[in-house]
Order: C-alpha cells, then structure tokens, then sequence
C-alpha cells in the first residue's frame, strides 16, 4: 500500500473523524451540564424529558409520551414509577382504553415548570455558544435523527 492511500485509510478510522465519538461526547457532556440544576428538581434528565413531554400535553398515554422521546415503553416505565413516587405526576387507567395507562401531572408537577423554565438559558450560558449557533445545531442533529429513523434495515449492512 502506498503512503497516501495508508494515510487515507489510517484517518478514515480515527477516533476524531467519528461521528459517532463527536456525538457520543457532546450528548454526554451537554447532559451532564444539566445535572446540577435538575438536581433541586430532584430530576434526572431522562425524567426531565418527561416532564417536558407532560408540559407540552397532560395527560398522555405512555405510548405517547414513549413515541415523544423515542424510548421503549419498557424503558419508561421506571422512570415513570419514579415521577409518581416523587409525587409529580400520577398513573391511571385510561378511560378510552383499560389497557393503557395515562399519565397526568399533579399540581407540584404543574407548578414545577416554572423552575424548569430557568433551565434553557442556564444551559445556553453554560455552553458559551449563541441561541442562533444552537438552533443551528439542533435543525443539524433533528435531520440527523430523521436520517437514522430511515434508513431501511437491508442499507444497514452495506
């Protein structure tokens, strides 16, 4: 192999170019710049986001809110238990459906979203970055998502 195409090859794989390392790493940090004011919450961030789901429509069945965060209803399901033991929303059989559980804000759930509407900007101060450069980002990571999503299975392997 010549030395350009071994270059070439050789930086193809290196953990820098990765997409994956770059989003790996930033999701970890962002998030964990979240921590310390979810923490007088008593919120984690995987609850938050379903708080913030709850915010934007209460009640929601957990299909909903599953679909909402692209989580498994099996993985929300503790998180939700978690939310109701913490007194911030409550789990009720549906009335359209016996089968499905809704999910309802309590009034300390409800009245918790204003706190949590210091969050965003806290974060962006945190970040050093302008509204305008992390709106970008998010249109960039939004497309990424929907890229993903569709990807047939049978591309996978190629």
């Amino acid at each position: 192999m010549r030395e350009p195409e071994r270059a070439a090859s050789e930086d193809i794989l290196s953990v820098e170019n990765q997409v994956c390392f770059a989003l790996a790493v930033a999701a970890r940090n962002v998030v964990g710049l979240y921590r310390p004011f979810l923490e007088p919450m008593r919120l984690t961030h995987p609850q938050y986001l379903v708080m913030l789901a709850l915010w934007e429509q209460s009640p929601r069945s957990v299909r909903e809110i599953a679909d909402t965060l692209s989580l498994e209803p099996a993985t929300l399901s503790p998180l939700l238990k978690r939310l109701e033991i913490i007194g911030y929303v409550r789990r009720e059989r549906s009335a359209r459906d016996e089968r499905m559980l809704d999910i309802t804000l309590t009034e300390t759930g409800r009245s918790l979203r204003s706190t949590a509407l210091t969050i965003p900007p806290r974060v962006v101060r945190s970040l050093d970055m302008s509204v305008p450069e992390l709106e970008s980002l998010r249109e960039v990571l939004h497309r990424v998502i929907a890229a993903s999503n569709s990807r047939p299975d049978s591309a996978l392997g190629s």
